[in-house]
């Protein structure tokens, strides 16, 4: 196509309608008429870019792989400008970038630029405002993707979490009905013994006595010792020693026994000890759900923190080792899977940042997933919160192999992962950078191995609110 050709079309664009014309000559005259199939790669991923495209037909798209098989992140149309722009520093795409339809377009090479900034400033300055159009929507899409990936091991975690607590709640739920019928068989038959008022508060003291002694757990060589003992008491006695065991776990001695053998009759022993067992065990029953209750609870709460589902979208002051306890609230099922020991320590009184709390919790859950992923078997994660002059500063410290130092300098770009292909973005960092600078912090790491050390410093408020 001729250079007055290629005005022509140019001019024709409305994305160009107040391009001077002769700035658009000078496209037409230094540029090159390119045509790409449907289906060309003009741009693989990772290699350099050197050329910017004017598109006149047609429509470019860049797609990304994240995990989850290339998806598109943005495309341009006839009139819109790409590739490489002038004072951009992008070096490359982050995915392929190719045509989808048969695409026209008008390429300029960036040796060209100087002489394109001083010859053509008006659509120089066109290709700026571009360039920052173009950094918000990535930066938006990549903060999109990462929530997404953010939530979907929160949902992971949490249902792996939530998934205990609800079994022991139907177990102990289905339990507890067959242990209420055997509850109220054993009352019919203390109460058939005929027993007087005393007797009976003589057994009831024994049952309170032993609650009591529940509450400070034996260890097993002591519970055993006394499951033990209550055997040989009960089979000394001709009774059924399948007491032995649940009347072990009420904290039942035989030193309480003598003491019930020597203040009722000895034919109504038996009887006794059943409404005991059944008692206890139907107590039992009710304790572990609501243990199991109460955890799902605290699960529940802890997303709701993590997340500040309650709470409206903005900047507050935030509790800061709070937001560290949820997140590992959070995480605890993968805790658990590693073997892992991990430890926060935050001083006291630690003083609350003004931040999205959301945001900020995004940030804590990005270092620890990371810290576990860096970590061995039974590996070990330290989390410290101090205030250092004036500022916050949280470190999390692992003990996993350390960051190569040729690759140090590159954890922090966009898609650089070390992690195995669908494992890892490599946009973790990156948007965690981001977030942090966004509330006027410093994210950094220092790494040798043995020791990896990830340290966030916020400002601290002058006054909390």
């Amino acid at each position: 196509m001729s250079p007055a050709g290629i005005v022509a079309r140019l001019a024709a664009l409305p994305d160009l309608a107040g391009i001077p014309e002769a700035e658009l000559r000078w496209l037409a005259h230094h540029g090159q008429f390119v045509v790409h199939e449907a289906g060309t790669v003009i741009a693989p991923k990772g290699q350099p870019i050197e050329w910017l495209w004017v598109i006149l037909s047609g429509y470019i798209a860049a797609r990304v792989d994240r995990g989850a098989g290339p998806q598109l992140v943005m495309g341009w149309r006839p009139g819109e400008v790409t590739g490489m722009l002038p004072f951009s520093r992008m070096t490359g795409p982050p995915g392929d970038v190719y045509s989808e339809d048969i695409t026209e377009a008008v390429m300029v090479h960036a040796d060209l630029f100087p002489e394109m900034i001083h010859r053509c400033p008006m659509f120089t300055a066109h290709t700026v405002h571009l360039m920052l159009d173009r950094a918000r929507r990535f930066n938006t899409s990549d903060l999109q993707d990462e929530k997404m990936i953010s939530l979907g091991k929160l949902s992971a975690g949490l249902a792996h979490e939530l998934n205990n607590p609800a079994s022991a709640i139907v177990r102990c739920a289905k339990l507890l009905a067959a242990s209420l019928s055997g509850a109220e068989a054993a009352s019919k038959a203390l109460g058939a013994a005929g027993l007087t008022d005393e007797t009976l508060g003589v057994i009831d003291r024994v049952r309170r006595q032993s609650l009591a002694a529940t509450e400070q757990a034996p260890s097993p060589m002591q519970l055993a010792d006394r499951e033990e003992a209550l055997t040989g008491w009960l089979e000394r006695r001709g009774l059924d020693d399948a007491y032995a065991a649940t009347l072990a776990d009420m904290g039942v001695t035989t030193a309480a026994l003598d003491t019930l053998v020597a203040d009722i009759p000895e034919v109504v022993l038996d009887p006794a000890l059943r409404w005991l067992t059944s008692s206890f065990g139907t107590l039992s029953l009710a304790r572990d759900i609501e243990r199991a209750g109460t955890r799902v609870h605290e699960l529940v709460g802890a997303v709701k923190r993590f997340t500040y589902m309650d709470d409206r979208a903005g900047v507050d002051l935030v509790d800061v080792e709070g937001g560290l306890r949820d997140t590992l609230r959070v995480l605890a099922s993968k805790v658990k899977a590693k073997g892992a020991s991990v430890t926060l320590d935050c001083e006291p009184d630690l003083p609350r940042v003004r931040a999205n709390g959301g945001e900020l919790n995004q940030v804590w859950m990005n270092l620890l997933d990371n810290a576990m992923d860096a970590i061995s078997e039974s590996g070990a994660v330290e989390v410290t919160g101090r205030r250092e002059r004036d500022r916050i500063v949280v470190r999390v410290i692992d003990d996993g192999a350390g960051i190569p130092a040729d690759l140090l300098s590159r954890i922090f770009d966009p898609f650089f992962t070390t992690k195995p292909p669908g494992q890892g973005t490599g946009l973790g960092l990156d948007i965690t950078r981001w977030l942090v600078r966004r509330h006027r912090g410093e994210l950094t790491v220092r790494s040798q191995p043995g020791r990896t050390e990830f340290r966030v410093s916020l400002p601290a408020p002058d006054e909390e609110a």
